[in-house]
Parts: structure tokens; sequence; C-alpha cells
């Protein structure tokens, strides 16, 4: 499939012809003009990233755990008068655990997104790191630690956004899926 666009997005110069190739192109392609390495590039980094939801789910976890035995000396404290009382979390402590839980992890991690993303993105950026950590320590020699956190503060609204209603949506799953489940259980 052939494209004709404006050669530097102005009309007045000469429109160039745009090829898009198959995959079986692309494939070729890549290989030619960065070799068959091209296809791993960003893979160390991707794979460090994996921590990311073992991070996020070890600090939500830990935090539940404090917020109830909190909430247990709380209502101890209370005495025998106190006949209702519950540490039972809402969707609201969920709602703040997910998302403060996912900051912590994307935070934490985010410089191995910046180097995975330029390492993929196959451009100037890749061809000038040997490897992640020589991209990592390039990025801090020539911007700063900023340059590590370039982009974080949308990556971070993204993500803890999303972390928690995905942990308010789980409990609330859960619970209706119990709740319909038990009279089948308790057969």
């Amino acid at each position: 499939m052939e494209q004709s666009v404006p050669s530097d997005g102005d009309e007045s110069q000469p429109r160039v012809i745009i090829k898009k190739l198959g995959i079986i192109a692309t494939i070729k392609h890549i290989l030619r003009k960065d070799g068959i390495a091209a296809f791993w590039r960003g893979i160390g980094p991707a794979l460090v990233l994996v921590i990311n939801p073992i991070i996020q789910y070890t600090i939500f976890e830990q935090l539940k755990n404090l917020l109830v035995k909190r909430r247990l000396v709380k209502i101890r404290e209370m005495g025998p008068a106190v006949q209702v009382a519950s540490a039972v979390l809402s969707d609201w402590d969920y709602f703040l655990l997910g998302a403060l839980s996912k900051l912590i992890a994307t935070s934490s991690t985010y410089p191995y997104i910046v180097i995975k993303s330029r390492l993929q993105a196959g451009q100037a950026h890749a061809l000038r790191y040997k490897s992640a950590m020589d991209g990592l320590l390039t990025i801090v020699k020539e911007e700063g630690v900023e340059g590590l956190y370039k982009g974080v503060g949308n990556k971070l609204t993204q993500s803890v956004l999303t972390a928690a209603i995905l942990f308010v949506s789980q409990k609330r799953i859960f619970e209706m899926t119990k709740q319909a489940l038990s009279p089948v259980l308790s057969k």
C-alpha cells in the first residue's frame, strides 16, 4: 500500500511516496538495518520491570495488614461496650491503598521504563547505548537524574488511577462471587 505525503508536512514541498511494509518485509528491513539483536533490544529492562507488580502487591498487602491491625487495636481499646465494630476495609481503603502501592512501585521502576522505551524505539537513542546500564548511566550523565523521570507525571496519573480502580473492582467482584456461591457451597 502506498501513501503520498508532503516531505516536511508542508503542502508546498514535493510529495514523498511512503510504502507501508507487510510483516515479512518489516522483519527483513529490521534484519538488514539493525541485525538480529534489534529484535531483543530493551528486553533486559523489560525483564527488570517484572518487579513492578511484585512491589505493588507486596506494598498493598503490607499496608492492608497494618491498617487492619491498627483498627483491631482501636476496637479492643473501646472495650466490651462496643458491640458492633469491624476492622473490615472499605472500598475507599482499597482505592487509597491500591493507588499508594502503585505510586511507590511505578516511581521506583520508572527509570527502567524510560530506558526500555528508548532502547525499543529503534532510533538514535537505542543505537547510542551499549546496554541498559550504559543507557541509564548516559541519561544521568547527559540529562541528570531528571532524565530518568521524563514523562513520569502522565504515567503516574494513568497507572495510579488504574490500579486504584482495579483493587476496588477486584474486592467487589470477589465479594459478589462469594455471596453468589455461598448457597451452593454450604450444601
